[in-house]
């Protein structure tokens, strides 16, 4: 495992530790942990995509009805289909922080090839757009400047993630991967969420409103409230200024 880096919040209780591993492909899928201090609760950040499609209100009520902090990661073809879903995010900043997950879901690779069958971004100009794309979308429905990005598929061209990270933003990693792109059952999905420790990362997908996976989701969600689990927003580790949206 290589660390790339390991930021302190000078106010919060915790940090936050993000690695890079290199798959056979010569891509790379950041890892992203956030550590609380010794002897505290157990942390947790929910992660949720918002790719394009429809919202899972499964997934929201339950993050609704339980008050349970997640972060969103938003693409500009969701925002444009789910006004009441966003209205919603809106409404809850204590809950929902909202963040970039690209203007057309796009993986964040700056040569020409397919990730998981998903034609890349291809080049660097078309990175950037598909990055800033995302973050104008977001903005010109109020959501804050975002400070995260996560592309399509979650894995980058190395120097794709160098390119992002000048543009000013944190990559969003994960831990644990709690839905497989929303292709898991509801149960192994519910397990999935079982397996979260002390400072794991969960993915998973709040746009798969036909899927047995959101089930499982809003099942992992309750039994990780059962157990005690302190949720944190991905923000709230690192105090990063937003980026300038081109």
């Amino acid at each position: 495992m290589r660390v790339l880096h390991l930021l302190f919040a000078g106010a919060a209780c915790f940090c936050f530790a993000s690695s890079v591993f290199a798959a056979p492909d010569g891509l790379v899928e950041p890892k992203l942990h956030v550590v609380p201090a010794k002897g505290g609760p157990v942390h947790v950040a929910v992660t949720l995509d918002a790719c394009m499609g429809k919202t899972d209100m499964r997934i929201l009520s339950t993050l609704l009805d339980e008050n349970i902090k997640a972060t969103i990661f938003v693409t500009g073809r969701w925002i444009k289909t789910n006004p009441e879903a966003v209205a919603v995010l809106k409404s809850r900043p204590d809950l929902f922080e909202v963040e970039n997950h690209g203007e057309n879901h796009i993986p964040a690779v700056d040569y020409p090839t397919k990730v998981y069958g998903i034609p890349a971004a291809g080049s660097p100009e078309a990175v950037a757009k598909e990055v800033n794309g995302g973050a104008q979308a977001m903005i010109a429905v109020g959501f804050p400047a975002p400070r995260w990005y996560r592309d399509a598929t979650a894995k980058y061209s190395p120097s794709a993630i160098t390119q992002i990270k000048a543009m000013g933003y944190q990559i969003g990693g994960f831990s644990i991967n709690g839905d497989s792109g929303s292709l898991l059952g509801a149960k192994q999905t519910e397990q999935q969420f079982a397996h979260a420790k002390n400072g794991d990362v969960l993915i998973a997908h709040i746009n798969q409103p036909t899927h047995a996976a959101g089930e499982g989701v809003a099942a992992g969600l309750k039994a990780l409230k059962a157990r005690g689990v302190v949720f944190v927003h991905l923000d709230e580790a690192v105090k990063a200024k937003a980026p300038v949206v081109n």
